[in-house]
Formats: structure tokens, C-alpha cells, sequence
């Protein structure tokens, strides 16, 4: 199907009913424009062509740098701060990002202030400030985000990629930024940096360079008269398109094998070749075909071999890292212990599955199975935020003739057989860079990238390395995979009788609960399942935690080579523990949905444990929880507020001291004894019909709790467990303070957490309209103009239905107490806003919440998802937006200034607080000295320990109540 003007023809999915429009204006800006009526947040990004291979020489993360400076004001605009809090004020989020050879930027915002939001966002790519004091301010917030990213594997090992090229080629540069490359070296060099960031903007931003979509509620005939006004004052200096030619990889940095030292425990494999730019072809999309191959899970494939065989525990394939010059083919794969020791022999497996991929020629069957897979996702995808969609479609436009906006790389659709064999020759012992990862290597390395401190070693892939690889392949039979029998075929919509907006419960037993929730919104031949089991054996110790967390990995061990084929084409499932048991998720098409649901109830209900699968699994859950002591301080800070507030769960150091002991023999014995006592709670919603839904839940319990050796028995009315949240004490402030769990990271992290009430539709949206009116002015107050760190955020928190706001802060400039000491300055400062705020202001807030909360869902998953929170906090409350709208609609300003008062105003003598503080090195000092300056009043209390002072608090009523109080 097409739309478009002038000629230019856009392709869309059958099922999409939006409009669409290009057009050019006079600066020769290239726009495409989207209405659709329907939605209630409109959205623009703005791809400008430039990014960081454009950084000057020595000055390195200019880019980025820029990107942080056009947040801050304009000549038109000029209060700083003024564009985010407009946006933040009216219901609507915004970022950028920069990437190598583009910068964007985009937001969304209510449907009723788009026209102001979008003239506030024009700005910045026409007039805007960059004063030498926000400049200054700017730099140290670069810093932070990279002193953030410093010790992440991640990252650590793309710069090791980047730093083994060609030192002439922009690939083999440094592109974040720091107080290094943006203050201290520049200024040693007598160079301004602020006027190179002024020069930068004035030469790169540039209109013929940048495309906008714009998505909104109105006509095309108005988004264009809307757009032609705001955008045309971008000045245009026909600048060409920035072009980078060459390959960032000589035959120096070719055949090589890369020993590197991670931060986090474990090994891993990259395998990377250059190869020529899929982009190039993308109709034929030769690196999609491979990647399909090289990466597939099904029997025969390389990754059934080498699980099987104990070596591996993922691995993915596919191009990446691209341009239109240059592109990296890459096979990723995380070893086990025992791959560590095999890495040649995984080399050899790796070409001798490239070599079967040789000697069976390129498949037409496989590329029209994956043709066929990728043209049903494209016409049948699911809707998503409007701000998400701007910035797919705005990276597309440089990229695509306009028709393929829409659908850039995603549609496969001509078969070449030659463009494929071409691509496959590339994939050679000849041009293969070798990346491997280990903790092993440490001390056996000889050289520091610079820019992250990663220890490595390269050595030359030798002829008689590549001869040994070619002889030691393992006699494993590797085979092309079978054909999809998963692909659906009935796409039909069931016409559903009974409609309802909200779910229904469809069946009651003393083994199960079926919620029902048909489509009435998307019209998609998609489902979604939900079965969660609550059994009160599984979470009953920290034993029972980890065997529970271990038997549900395990089950997703045994369906992968299986139930791949139903992820491949677009039937997706989970397996995951809860504190109280065991959930599976299915999402997806809905037509072979059933047959998934059923095999993973069969394995559920025959599970056997492996010996040699529980070891790789034990070992794999035992390196994520030593690698826990390698999260950012502030998720740490939020994980010992959680372990505070929610009764009945154990700390992650309990179950890393129980692992070592147990053996597959204690999950057999657990497993029967998890499930001889069971509750399911089903959810069923999306294009099935009711009795398709009570044939699953039936089928359920025919084969747990009905058969003659029963698997399971009924809940007695004493086991049905619920979460449930400790209460603080009112006029108290809590707090509890802690080391950092990595001595190597400076940073330092406080969650200051305020709790309010249990659910309740009056204070829940008293605590909403604090959080949106404070939410921007804290970001504002103490990341922009205090530089406490990059990470500042302030949100709600809702533990079971427990409400309240928590400030999350992370820094390598301040410690912990110092932050918590500006969260309580602000506060205050926060007063005179709110207690001056004009009735105009308070009601332009009150009426942006109660857009946001109208706001549709956008797809199926987004639906269930809201549904199922309510379910399972036991609140039932699914008609809680309309009730919360009415609710605002009552609401006076003196009302929500006595909330404030009462509870969130600093020093309020009902409030309750909790500060969770965590120490990094670089304030380690400061621990000792900040408990014993608390003030000595008894208004300031410690947690000494945790659990001690758990029993010592009262606990909120749990919600869920009695599994039997909700009556058909």
C-alpha cells in the first residue's frame, strides 16, 4: 500500500491507517510528515547528518558535547532549562543521542501543546545560546556520563575494537568525551573550547544535512503548514554530506586474536570480520540470511553443537557497527568455563559450520522462509510510542529512498544468491579479528587501551593455528535448520461476542483463577498468555530461591532447540521466578500459540534434572551473582532500599554462599516439593476466544492437579502468600549507609526514598502531580546547575501497591551525604514554587496528568502488562485511570499544598524517609565521619542491619487479601 505527494511513494503495513507525507522545504530540510488522529502524544525527531567521526583532532567527544548544549536555551527561549521543563510539564519525555555519522534528537508531548513544544524544539537547529558558563557546567556532565561508563564491559570492549584500527580512520576514536579531551587538553593547547563548539555548529548543522518526521494528531495539510513555519529558518549552507571512505581495519589489525581482561567475571568470544556494507543491498539482504544460519538455536545448529557439548551458554550473529563504507560481521558467544578451555576447537566448529554453509550452496527455501517471516512481522507490527517511531523512521531517511522509510532493512525480498556467496567469502580464517574476553588473563597481558584502562594482549593468527582449527573440529553433525513449522498461517481476527474493556474473571477452582481480556483495541492476529504459579515452597528460604531461579532456567535450557523456531517467527515465551514461585509468559502470533503452551506445560510437568545441564546453569547463575558486585553504585543503592522495604526476600550474598553446595539431586528432591502445593493464576488476553482460554486453563490443571498421581494439590487457605512492605515510621528519617561493593568505582550513589500510602486513587495522584511539577526543577536543580552527577533522576516507587517518590543520584564529585543534604536544600527551594505557582500553572498541570493518564494503550503487550500489575498487586482497581481522572478533576491547588506539607516538604513531621547510601572509593572516607555527624536527634535513625530492624517494623496490609475474595 502507498501514500505519499508529488510522486514519492511510501510503503506502509496493510494495517496501518495513518497518513503519511514528504515533502522538502525551501532550505532544502527533508520532511516526513505523519498524521494520525487517533493518537494522543505527538512526537518529532530531528536526524542531523554529523556525528562523532566528525570530532575535530583533539577534541574528541565534541559531537556529543554539542548534542548536551542545545538542551539548554535559545535566543528566542533563552531561560535555561526552559525546553525540557516545557515538554516535562505537559506530559512529555525528551533525549538525543549521538552515533558515529549522525546526531538526534527527538520528544513527545501532549497533543494540545505540540504547536509551542515544537517551536521550542526548532530552536535549537536555529538560534541557540551556549553561554561559557553552561559550557563549563556541560563539560563536567560529559565527564560524569563517561566516568559512569568507565567500568562496563560493554563499552570497555567496543573501544578495544575501535582502538585495534587504523589511527587515520575516525572508527579508531574515542567519541564520548571528558574533562580530559574537552577542558584540560584543549586549554594546554590555548584552545577555546566553547568557540570550537560554536564553529562546529555553525559548519556541520547545516538543513540540506538533517531530516525531521513530525507525528501528529492533526491534518497533513496543517502538520506541513505547522512544520513550514517553524523549520524554514534552519540555515542552509549546502553543506555536502559528510563521507568517510576507507576501511578502519589494514591487514595489521586482521588475523588477529585479542586476549582482554573484563571487569565482570566470565569469558567471551567475538568473532568479527569486515565485510562489505549490507546497506549496500539491502533488498537482498545477505548478512540477514547468515545471520539467520550462523545464528539459529534449532538442532544442527552451531549453537545446539556447542551447548551440548558444555561450551556455550549464548550466541548471537549478524552485522553490525556499520556504515555505507565500511561494516563488521559478528558471532558473540559467552563460554562457559569449560569453552574457555576449548577455544579452538570452537574456532573449528565455527568454520566448519561456515563450510557446510559453503558446501550446501545458498537456499532458496530458507530465504523465503525468512522473506515470508520478515513481510508478516512488517505488516502486522505492533504500534508503538509515537517517539520511538520518529526516531526508527528520521535514522531511516538519510539511509533509504523515501518509499523504503517505512521499512528500511526489514524486508528481504530478492534472492541473490551471488551477494550472499560474496558476504560468506569474506567470512575467512584470513580476515578474522578474534576477540576473547576472560578474568583468566589477568596478569598475562601487556598492553592498557587508553581511554578505558582495558589490560590486553594481541598475538598473529599463524597458518598453523588456522590448520590445527581445520583438523580439530569436534565430529559433531552440524546441519542447516528444518523448516519453520512454527510460521503462522491463520491470521484471521475472532469475532470475539462478549466485549469488554477490561478483564473478565472467566473461571474459579480452588487450583486456578482465568482472567480474560479480548482485543478490543488492536485488531491483531496476536495473544498474550500469562500463567503465574504460586507455590509457597519456592520462596521460602534463600535455598529455595536460588533452586527455583536454577529449575526455570533449566526449562528454557530444554525448550531453546524447540521453541526457537517459534521465537524466529514472532511466537515469543518466558520462563521466570517470582518471589512466590514461577511464571511463563507467551506473546505473540496467536494462531500456533497453543501448541507452545502445551510443551512447556508437558516439560513443567515431566522435568528431569540433567546433571551436566544443571552444572553449566549453576555455574552461569553463580557468575551473575559475583558479578552483582559490578553494578552502577545507584543500582545497588536501589537494591538495599528494596531489600528495606519488602518483607520475605533474601539478600543475593545468602544465595552466593548456598550455590557452591548444591547438586543436581537437591533441585529433584525441591522440584516435587515446590510443586505439591500450587495456585495458578492465569491471564489470557488478545485475538482468542473464551473458550479457547478455558480449554488452557483446563488443560492446566488436568495435568497438575487432576491426574491420577496428582503433581500438585490445592493451596490451604494459610499458604497463599503476598508480598508485603514495610512501613516507616511518620516525622522519621531512615537511613542506612554502606560501601561500595566494587573498591575499584570512585563513583558514589543515594536513593533518598519518601513514602507516602497505600493505594489509594485521592493521594495516588496528589503523589503524581508532585512528581510531574518536581520532577524536571530537581533534574534542572541538581544535574544541571549543582553537577551532582549525570544520573539524577526523581520518580515514583511503588513496592505492592505501597506508594512514594525516591531521588536517585549518582556522583564522582560529591559523597553520598553531601547529596542527600542538596535533595533536602531543594526541597525547600521547591516550596516557594509550588506555594507561588499561579492557578493558571497548577491547572495546566493538573490537565497534562489527566492527558497522560487517557492516554490508549499502544499494543497488546502495553495492555496486558497494565492489567496484569493490577492483578498481581491484588488491587483489581482496572478501572483505576478513569477513577484517577476523576478524581484530578476534583483536586484544588490548597489540597495538593496540603499533601505537600504533610508529607514530602523537608522536616514535615509526618513524613517518612529512608536514605540509602553507598560509598564509592573516591568518598570511602567520608563513610565513618557522615554516621557520626547525623544530627543527634532522635528524628535521625540508622539501620544498622538490616533484618533486625525488618522485624522490628509493622507491615502494610497486604492488597491481594484472600485468593477466594473475588467473586464470578
Amino acid at each position: 500500500m502507498a501514500v505519499g505527494m508529488e510522486g514519492v511513494e511510501i510503503l506502509k503495513p496493510r494495517t496501518d491507517e495513518r497518513e503519511y507525507r514528504s515533502i522538502v522545504l525551501h532550505n532544502s530540510l527533508q520532511v516526513l510528515l505523519i498524521s494520525d488522529p487517533d493518537t494522543d502524544k505527538c512526537a518529532a525527531s530531528m536526524d542531523v547528518g554529523v556525528g562523532s567521526f566528525s570530532d575535530p583532532q583533539g577534541l574528541e567527544g565534541l559531537a556529543h558535547f554539542l548534542e548536551h548544549m542545545l538542551f539548554y536555551a535559545s535566543e528566542k527561549y533563552p531561560i535555561e532549562d526552559s525546553y525540557s521543563k516545557y515538554i516535562t510539564e505537559h506530559g512529555g519525555s525528551m533525549n538525543a543521542f549521538t552515533s558515529s555519522e549522525h546526531t538526534n534528537y527527538h520528544f513527545d508531548v501532549n497533543t494540545d501543546c505540540f504547536d509551542e513544544a515544537l517551536d521550542r524544539f526548532a530552536q535549537f537547529f536555529i538560534k541557540p545560546l551556549m553561554s561559557s558558563d553552561a559550557t563549563m557546567r556541560e563539560i563536567k556532565a560529559v565527564d560524569s556520563e563517561n566516568q559512569k561508563n568507565l567500568l562496563s564491559d560493554a563499552w570497555r570492549m567496543n573501544q578495544l575494537q575501535k582502538h585495534l584500527s587504523a589511527e587515520g580512520h575516525p572508527y579508531h576514536k574515542f567519541s564520548t568525551g571528558n574533562w580530559d579531551t574537552l577542558e584540560v587538553r584543549p586549554k594546554a593547547r590555548g584552545v577555546d573550547t566553547r568557540n570550537e563548539l560554536l564553529k562546529f555548529y555553525k559548519e556541520n548543522y547545516s538543513a540540506n544535512l538533517m531530516h525531521l518526521v513530525v507525528y501528529a494528531k492533526e491534518s497533513l495539510d496543517k502538520i506541513q503548514s505547522l512544520v513550514e513555519n517553524k523549520f524554514q529558518e534552519i540555515r542552509n549552507k549546502d553543506r555536502s554530506s559528510l563521507c568517510f571512505p576507507g576501511q578502519p581495519c589494514t591487514s595489521e589489525h586482521l588475523q588477529i586474536l585479542v586476549k582482554a581482561v573484563p571487569i565482570k567475571q566470565g569469558h567471551k568470544l567475538r568473532i568479527i570480520w569486515p565485510i562489505a556494507p549490507g546497506i549496500r543491498h539491502y533488498k537482498e539482504g545477505p548478512s540477514r540470511y547468515l545471520g539467520h544460519l550462523i545464528g539459529h538455536e534449532g538442532e544442527g545448529s552451531l549453537f545446539y553443537v556447542l551447548k551440548k557439548l558444555g561450551w556455550a551458554t549464548s550466541l548471537s550473529a549478524g552485522e553490525s557497527d556499520w556504515t555505507n563504507e565500511f561494516s563488521f560481521f559478528k558471532v558473540i558467544i559467552d563460554l562457559t568455563d569449560a569453552g574457555h578451555e576449548h577455544v579452538e576447537d570452537i574456532m573449528a566448529l565455527v568454520f566448519k559450520y561456515i563450510r557446510l554453509l559453503q558446501e550446501s550452496g545458498v537456499c532458496k527455501w530458507i530465504f523465503d522462509e525468512l522473506s515470508a517471516i520478515c513481510e508478516t512481522v512488517f505488516h502486522y507490527q505492533d504500534k508503538i510510542r509515537p517517539i520511538n517511531y520518529v526516531v526508527n523512521i528520521a535514522s531511516n531517511m538519510e539511509l533509504y529512498p523515501p518509499k523504503d522509510w517505512l521499512v528500511g532493512s526489514s524486508l528481504p525480498s530478492t534472492f541473490s544468491p551471488s551477494l550472499i556467496q560474496s558476504v560468506l567469502n569474506e567470512l575467512t580464517p584470513n580476515n578474522v579479528r578474534i576477540f576473547w574476553e576472560s578474568t583468566k588473563f589477568e596478569g598475562l597481558t601487556d598492553k592498557t587501551e587508553p581511554w578505558y584502562g582495558t589490560a590486553y594482549s594481541v598475538e598473529k593468527i599463524t597458518e598453523s593455528m588456522v590448520q590445527r582449527w581445520k583438523e580439530r573440529a569436534p565430529a559433531e553433525h552440524l546441519h542447516l535448520p528444518s523448516p519453520n513449522v512454527f510460521i503462522p498461517t491463520d491470521l484471521s481476527l475472532k469475532n470475539v461476542l462478549k466485549k469488554s474493556n477490561s478483564p473478565l474473571l472467566l473461571r474459579k477452582s480452588p487450583y486456578s483463577r482465568l482472567w480474560y481480556k479480548p482485543d478490543t483495541a488492536f485488531s491483531t492476529p496476536k495473544a498474550y498468555v500469562k500463567m503465574d504459579f504460586n507455590c509457597p515452597f519456592a520462596g521460602s528460604s534463600p535455598e529455595a530461591e536460588v533452586l527455583t531461579n536454577i529449575f526455570t532456567r533449566l526449562l528454557m535450557d530444554y525448550l531453546n532447540e524447540y521453541a526457537y523456531y517459534a521465537q524466529v517467527a514472532g511466537l515469543y515465551y518466558g520462563i521466570n521466578h517470582t518471589d512466590n514461585g514461577f511464571q511463563v509468559t507467551l506473546v505473540g502470533y496467536n494462531h500456533k500459540l497453543k501448541i507452545l503452551l502445551e510443551t512447556v506445560i508437558g516439560k513443567i510437568a515431566n522435568f528431569e534434572v540433567k546433571p551436566d545441564r544443571f552444572s553449566v546453569v549453576k555455574e552461569l547463575v553463580m557468575k551473575e551473582y559475583q558479578n552483582l558486585k559490578y553494578q552502577q553504585p545507584y543500582q545497588q543503592a536501589m537494591y538495599y532500599c528494596s531489600l528495606i522495604l519488602q518483607d520475605q526476600t533474601w539478600p543475593w550474598s545468602d544465595e552466593l554462599e548456598i550455590l557452591p553446595h548444591l547438586e543436581a539431586d537437591n533441585l529433584a528432591n525441591f522440584y516435587q516439593l515446590m510443586l505439591s502445593r500450587a495456585f495458578v493464576e492465569f491471564y489470557a488476553a488478545g485475538n482468542i476466544e473464551p473458550s479457547e482460554a478455558e480449554s488452557m486453563i483446563k488443560h492446566v490443571e488436568d495435568v497438575f492437579f487432576n491426574g491420577p498421581q496428582p503433581i500438585s494439590q490445592a493451596l490451604f487457605p494459610s499458604q497463599h502468600l503476598t508480598n508485603r512492605v514495610v512501613k516507616l515510621e511518620r516525622g522519621i528519617n531512615y537511613f542506612y549507609a554502606k560501601e561500595g561493593l566494587n573498591p575499584s568505582d570512585e563513583n558514589s550513589s543515594l536513593v533518598h526514598y519518601i513514602q507516602v500510602h497505600q493505594d489509594d486513587f485521592t493521594m495516588n495522584i496528589k503523589l503524581q502531580l508532585f512528581a510531574l511539577i518536581a520532577k524536571q526543577s530537581a533534574f534542572h536543580q541538581l544535574r544541571s546547575v549543582e553537577q551532582l552527577g549525570y544520573i539524577t533522576v526523581l520518580m515514583q516507587r511503588n513496592d505492592s501497591g505501597v506508594r512514594g517518590v525516591q531521588f536517585i543520584i549518582q556522583s564522582t564529585i560529591k559523597g553520598p551525604k553531601h547529596i542527600d543534604l542538596r535533595v533536602e536544600a531543594f526541597m525547600k527551594m521547591f516550596e516557594s514554587k509550588l506555594y507561588e505557582m499561579s492557578e493558571v500553572e497548577f491547572k495546566s498541570n493538573v490537565n497534562a496528568l489527566i492527558d497522560m493518564k487517557l492516554e490508549k494503550h499502544k499494543n497488546l503487550r502495553e495492555e496486558s502488562g497494565f492489567y496484569w500489575q493490577e492483578i498481581s498487586d491484588g488491587t483489581l482497581k482496572f478501572d483505576r485511570r478513569e477513577r484517577e481522572v476523576a478524581a484530578l478533576k476534583q483536586l484544588t491547588q490548597k489540597e495538593e499544598i496540603d499533601f505537600f506539607n504533610e508529607h514530602i516538604k523537608a522536616r514535615a513531621s509526618r513524613k517518612k524517609t529512608l536514605s540509602v547510601r553507598v560509598y564509592g572509593s573516591s568518598h570511602i572516607s567520608e563513610l565513618n565521619a557522615d554516621d557520626k555527624s547525623e544530627p543527634n536527634e532522635p528524628k535521625f535513625v540508622q539501620i544498622e542491619e538490616i533484618f533486625s530492624f525488618r522485624r522490628s517494623r509493622p507491615l502494610y496490609g497486604s492488597l491481594k487479601g484472600g485468593f477466594g475474595h473475588v467473586k464470578l
